[in-house]
């Protein structure tokens, strides 16, 4: 398990002694679901153990003392990368297996569906990221605590009210005042 000495929400604490305290609060990582770069800054989606799925984060990795979970992250998402694509950029060719029968039967991990195509109803948008080059929402379903990458070309067809109400929680107004003379 990894640990972090600040969360976002923590940064806006009032000066005192309150502050000191949250500072010292340590939460733990449960795990890494996703990475983005944001302002030139690398950011990880986490989650967070003893809470929720609404409480996943995005925290700057210099705030993160989980480079453990980090590394598994990271490495998961070069195996996938490395699966999806060979060297000459075409899709990866599937593992063959042999069955009891003796005949070589066609599997691979990626056969089982993702997404949509699971057939499973969207609940919310956890984040977003174009860590490959598309931007992808991470999509938590109802009735389930799974989620999946979606490229946001399809979410945007598919749950056109969860995509806006995404960006909605996540709008923020500048306000400019003009002074008069």
């Amino acid at each position: 398990m990894g640990k972090t000495t600040k969360r976002k929400e923590d940064e806006g604490a009032e000066s005192g002694a309150e502050s000191k305290e949250e500072e010292e609060e340590e939460f733990i990582v449960e795990k890494v679901l996703a990475k983005r770069i944001r302002n030139g800054r690398v950011e990880y989606f986490l989650r967070w153990k003893g809470y929720s799925d609404s409480e996943n984060t995005w925290e700057p990795d210099d705030n993160l003392d989980c480079p453990d979970l980090i590394q598994e992250f990271e490495e998961n998402e070069k195996r996938k990368r490395e699966q999806a694509v060979d060297e000459g950029g075409a899709p990866a060719k599937r593992k063959s297996e042999v069955t009891d029968s003796g005949t070589k039967k066609r599997k691979r991990d990626d056969d089982k569906p993702r997404g949509f195509d699971r057939g499973l109803d969207p609940d919310r948008i956890l984040g977003a990221t174009d860590s490959n080059g598309e931007l992808t929402f991470l999509i938590k379903w109802k009735n389930t605590d799974e989620a999946d990458l979606v490229p946001a070309k399809i979410a945007n067809v598919r749950c056109p009210q969860i995509v806006i109400k995404f960006y909605e929680e996540r709008l923020t107004w500048q306000t400019h005042t003009t002074d008069k003379n």
